[in-house]
């Protein structure tokens, strides 16, 4: 099956996430800066939220533009994923209005937890389709990145169970960061397939 309907929906749902997000930022009753300082815990948690919802998009972006086609599994898998991506407006905003508590700080790292999850479902069930040779096995390579993210979620659901909500969002800060380090790994095998193609 052709890739581009899922690619269009995919993009259309991320962006309402985004949308559903940013209308959590309520604008202060005031003319002065200081009336802004309450509003940064929900600020801070849409900074992050954003950021991880652009990381998706991205990793989703390259290992769409690896792939060659879809079948049934993987659509619903790619479901499974947006599923889980479309609860981090509550999560986030559930954490952000409580100022990091420990209830709240579990639950998004558990929402995260499960994002992480349901994308290695959808990039498992990708490479299965089109082989352990394929061009999208080659760009993924071991993955270090992915493998580590869910011990990153973990170590903040256990520190925010302990009631350590900011060492437990200092890890999902971490983990964030992780991934916006540039990763070539995607590029550099479709400039390589690219470059094979243009050879005579």
């Amino acid at each position: 099956m052709e890739k581009n309907r899922l690619e269009a929906f995919s993009d259309g749902v991320l962006a309402i996430i985004i949308t559903i997000m940013v209308l959590e930022l309520k604008v202060p009753h005031g003319e002065e800066l200081s009336a802004l300082l309450p509003l940064w815990p929900v600020s801070l948690s849409y900074v992050l939220s954003f950021a991880y919802v652009g990381i998706y998009w991205n990793n989703h972006h390259h290992m769409m533009q690896a792939s060659r086609r879809v079948s049934g599994s993987v659509l619903w898998s790619n479901l499974h994923l947006l599923f889980w991506l479309s609860l981090l407006p509550f999560t986030t905003g559930w954490m952000g209005e409580n100022h990091f508590a420990r209830w709240p700080t579990m639950l998004y790292g558990l929402n995260l937890m499960l994002c992480a999850l349901a994308w290695y479902i959808l990039q498992t069930r990708l490479v299965r389709l089109h082989g352990p040779d394929s061009l999208l096995a080659r760009a993924i390579g071991p993955d270090k990145k992915g493998k580590s993210s869910p011990l990153f979620y973990l170590a903040g659901v256990i520190a925010a169970c302990l009631d350590h909500a900011y060492v437990g969002l200092a890890f999902f800060v971490g983990a964030a960061l992780l991934w916006l380090i540039p990763d070539r790994r995607m590029e550099r095998v479709l400039m390589e397939q690219e470059a094979g193609e243009r050879r005579p």
